[in-house]
């Protein structure tokens, strides 16, 4: 017997003695039971391998630098290098009214602090310094503390120019 004939007879045999086995309704059922399955396997946390581990940026005191220790969760081009500062919007731009917040942890005086991260927004994009760092972000279902939205839709003119950084104070840790 060819290889051929051989697999036809094996698969014949198991769709035979599948049918005899199974209803319809139970195979159906089954059936969307490993569909569902498989569309919600991507829906589980995974730490990704290519992920940055947040301890292995080195950081920086410097402002046009994506490694500034201020930018721990930051998306966008840097205000710094397009004409404003790490906490300023540059001339002919507008500091969104909506933010997205981080912790970022100071290395050079070792405390942590609560972070405001604005879009400046009426110009078109900067496109200098692109930095995308997704330090504590989470997924769009809790939009203030994802990167990812344009926050100049708030804007009266919404088209998005650069990101800023801006410290709200000290983060207080909890207490046991």
């Amino acid at each position: 017997m060819r290889w051929e004939e051989r697999f036809n007879y094996l698969t014949e045999r198991a769709t035979r003695t599948l049918a005899r086995g199974l209803s319809r309704r139970a195979m159906l059922s089954r059936l969307g039971l490993i569909l569902t399955g498989t569309l919600v396997l991507p829906l589980l946390p995974v730490r990704r391998g290519s992920v940055a581990d947040a301890s292995a940026v080195k950081p920086s005191d410097d402002p046009t630098q994506c490694e500034y220790w201020k930018y721990c969760a930051i998306d966008g081009f840097l205000c710094a290098c397009c004409g404003g500062s790490s906490h300023s919007c540059p001339p002919g731009t507008d500091r969104s009214p909506i933010t997205w917040i981080g912790t970022c942890h100071n290395p050079f005086d070792g405390r942590d602090y609560l972070m405001s991260y604005n879009d400046c927004c009426g110009k078109t994009s900067c496109g200098s310094c692109t930095c995308n760092r997704n330090e504590g972000e989470r997924p769009m279902y809790r939009l203030s503390l994802n990167n990812d939205v344009n926050w100049c839709m708030a804007n009266d003119n919404p088209n998005y120019h650069c990101s800023v950084s801006v410290v709200l104070g000290v983060a207080e840790t909890a207490k046991p």
